[in-house]
């Protein structure tokens, strides 16, 4: 049974970092993809980025490109969202989402494992 639990949400103040963290259970083969999304209130799932458990350049959307790097340790089974220089537009629950193959999906219909969230608010 695919599981994923997130931590590393808080409050931080704008300028600060976080490492966001995914542990992932019941893939047997690393045949996945891991992503990052961002929900804030009123407003739909917003895609951070995307790594695959085998290997290649993992894809960050535009937004997060210049601030966000995602990454993975396979002997840990862990993903992370490395969080630099925050603002409180980066406030909202932060979700870890998973998906067999070795796509790069870029929208939440793409995944089919979901965490429960982790929340992040970033204070002015």
């Amino acid at each position: 049974q695919v599981q994923l639990v997130e931590s590393g949400g808080g409050l931080v103040q704008t300028g600060d970092s976080l490492r966001l963290s995914c542990a992932v259970f019941g893939f047997t083969f690393g045949d996945h993809t891991l992503g990052w999304f961002r929900q804030v209130p009123g407003l739909e799932r917003e895609f951070l980025a995307a790594i695959t458990w085998i290997g290649g350049a993992p894809a960050h959307a535009n937004s997060a490109r210049a601030r966000f790097a995602i990454s993975r340790d396979n002997a840990k089974n862990m993903c992370y969202l490395q969080m630099n220089n925050l603002k409180p537009d980066d406030t909202g629950v932060y979700y870890c989402a998973a998906r067999y193959g070795q796509v790069l999906s870029s929208t939440d219909h793409g995944y089919d494992y979901w965490g429960q969230g982790t929340r992040v608010t970033v204070s002015s």
